[in-house]
């Protein structure tokens, strides 16, 4: 199986960054698509960023286009989301996710995405 875990969570002024890291291992991780999610108290779970098995595609909510990046390091073992211009609507516990179908990067559904990561909360105030 594969496992997944996040760092980098924290609080963070409006108007500031942070990068989330995700650490995969267990199963041919390079061959995954992985995303980011986010959960805020009393809604969905929504996808936020994810990018291809081979890192050539990414893609991106509405909600944090120009304003988030996706990135695989050179292993492909560890995903990074770096949030730049947080506001207080970007404070959510933010989760790392997996799955081998080609097709998970571009749903960014969470149905659609097999292993989870814990969670790393995110606070904008």
């Amino acid at each position: 199986d594969v496992q997944l875990v996040e760092s980098g969570g924290g609080s963070v002024q409006a108007g500031g960054s942070l990068r989330l890291s995700c650490a995969a291992s267990g199963a041919p991780v390079k061959t995954y698509c992985m995303a980011w999610f986010r959960q805020a108290p009393g809604k969905e779970r929504e996808g936020v960023a994810s990018i291809y098995t081979d890192g050539s595609r990414t893609s991106f909510a509405d909600a944090v286009k120009g304003r988030f990046t996706i990135d695989q390091d050179n292993t492909k073992t560890t995903v990074v989301l770096q949030m730049d211009s947080l506001s207080s609507e970007d404070t959510a516990m933010y989760y790392c996710a997996a799955d081998p179908a080609p097709r998970a990067w571009r749903s960014m559904e969470p149905v659609d995405f097999t292993y989870w990561g814990r969670g790393t909360q995110v606070t904008v105030s």
